[in-house]
């Protein structure tokens, strides 16, 4: 008799185009069923309809059995950002379901930590069986519940040594905890505010590890200098966005009734674009 009176399984699609992957993910609540990650170089409007048809395919899902829509809002590629939100307000008007913007910051955040988490323990696994004695150490994600609290850092280039980006917090399972709003930042500020922020918090509060995740290339060098109070590691882990961490923080927002209306969800750009800011010059 309780499962009868469960409430029904709910369904979710998933898509984030702000960065060079397309990223898309079926769920099930909470639950992934079905992702696609396309590298597509930003050029992901032909990818959009082909890569949303296989996953309600794989998936077995009709059109009239999806509950909500999850799309990341960024802050990343100007053009990019746009063709997923249209494709989730669109979708969500003619299909007359709830849709939920959700941080492409985050996402990154979520899954560069668990990426990066997960190739730690890896190698300690190789270390131990290899007769090095390698143990994981509580910087690799104890999820108790005084697990040591993490700081992690999404960046998606920018250029001119700008990147859009954020500060996270985790200790555990749960999505990362927000610290700082999404920006586009100059790098060497925004790492000398990072830096200064870890001095001036009490030791208690200072994080066992800092994460710099996401497209970490073109800031590998400045983000390597990072001061780290003793005590606190720094991990830079380049990684490319996967549909999972945007379908699970949507679902989790769809599932709290959070919705945005499909007439005013709009992308989170954070500042002008260069053609907006050339033709505000020209007057």
């Amino acid at each position: 008799m309780e499962d009868l009176q469960k409430e029904p399984r709910q369904r979710f699609l998933a898509l984030d185009t702000s960065t060079a992957v397309m990223a898309a993910a079926m769920m099930e609540d909470h639950a992934l069923l079905e992702e696609r990650n396309e590298r597509a170089e930003r050029n992901h409007s032909v990818h959009v309809v082909p890569v949303m048809e296989q996953l309600l395919a794989a998936s077995n899902t009709q059109l009239g059995q999806l509950d909500g829509i999850a799309v990341g809002v960024g802050p990343g590629s100007y053009t990019g950002i746009r063709i997923a939100v249209t494709a989730a307000k669109t979708l969500a008007w003619a299909w007359d379901i709830p849709v939920a913007g959700v941080s492409s910051l985050q996402a990154i955040a979520w899954g560069g930590w668990h990426s990066g988490l997960a190739a730690k323990a890896e190698a300690a696994a190789e270390d131990a069986v290899a007769g090095a004695g390698g143990t994981p150490s509580a910087d690799q994600g104890s999820t108790v519940a005084a697990a040591p609290v993490h700081w992690i850092v999404p960046l998606v280039d920018a250029r001119r040594g700008q990147a859009c980006t954020a500060l996270f917090a985790s200790a555990g399972s749960d999505a990362p905890r927000r610290m700082a709003p999404d920006a586009i930042r100059k790098m060497d500020g925004w790492l000398e505010a990072l830096a200064a922020r870890m001095a001036e918090a009490p030791p208690e509060e200072r994080p066992v590890a800092v994460w710099i995740v996401g497209e970490t290339g073109p800031h590998a060098a400045a983000a390597a200098e990072l001061r780290c109070p003793t005590g606190t590691a720094l991990q830079l882990v380049p990684y490319e966005l996967e549909g999972r961490w945007v379908g699970r923080l949507g679902a989790a927002a769809l599932l709290a009734g959070q919705r945005d209306d499909v007439h005013a969800l709009v992308p989170n750009y954070t500042q002008l674009s260069e053609a907006e800011a050339n033709l505000l010059r020209k007057g």
